[in-house]
């Protein structure tokens, strides 16, 4: 089986490294994907960069050359809800674009860009049997809505807004959404897993810095005891 495990930034990637021996290393577009095995699955990889274009790009360059079976997406988020905390585990069930206003341009709801899926939902047998390895761990972990922009959130303002648009998203980020679409257009499941840095407010840029390592050293964890104790 292969697997992508795709990381906006590198203080999110490099905690992969402490579990992997050194592997392969190929440009997918422009992004440079280490290859690994892991319980006799091959394992890419990837520090897709910042924000949805990034995201995009760089796991579809790869997804266009490669036959993969699952994607993984970790890394950071903003909480937009009162009950989600800092270093808090999110379970995406489904992603929206909040930056996506398009109700004026036909029969489209918030978030939802023209042409495309209201909201792009994560349900797979995979996804599934990742929530099972949570469950089993004892692990706390939210699931719900989270929704992406090209904006970092750092007041309540801006939160406001988002909420009042999306009253049921958990948190926001940067380039979930556009993962999911890309894995949506390829047909290949997704896992997302976001850990809250901080809490989207005017403490954001210092919480963020703080805390971005902290909890991309957790998401990673849980991700790799998966790995390597998951038969897929």
């Amino acid at each position: 089986m292969k697997i992508a495990i795709v990381v906006p930034m590198a203080e999110e990637a490099e905690f992969y490294h402490q579990y992997f021996s050194s592997g392969k290393k190929e440009m997918f577009g422009s992004t440079e994907f280490e290859h690994f095995s892991v319980q006799g699955n091959d394992l890419y990889l990837g520090l897709t960069g910042i924000g949805k274009v990034q995201a995009a790009m760089n796991l579809t360059s790869l997804l266009a050359k490669e036959k993969i079976d699952l994607v993984i997406m970790t890394g950071s988020a903003g909480s937009l809800n009162a009950k989600v905390r800092k270093e808090d585990l999110v379970l995406p069930t489904e992603f929206a674009y909040h930056d996506a206003h398009n109700t004026s341009a036909g029969n489209y709801v918030e978030g939802q860009i023209p042409q495309e899926p209201a909201r792009f939902v994560l349900d797979s047998p995979a996804r599934d049997q990742f929530k099972a390895f949570l469950d089993q761990k004892g692990i706390q972990y939210h699931q719900g809505l989270v929704v992406t922009g090209d904006s970092f959130i750092s007041s309540q303002a801006q939160k406001d807004e988002i909420i009042k648009n999306f009253p049921d998203a958990l948190c926001c980020e940067m380039e979930g959404a556009a993962f999911a679409q890309v894995a949506y257009h390829f047909n290949v499941p997704l896992i997302a897993l976001r850990a809250i840095s901080d809490n989207g407010d005017e403490n954001a840029d210092d919480d963020f810095a703080a805390f971005v390592k902290k909890v991309g050293a957790k998401a990673a964890d849980m991700i790799v005891n998966f790995l390597q104790e998951s038969e897929f």
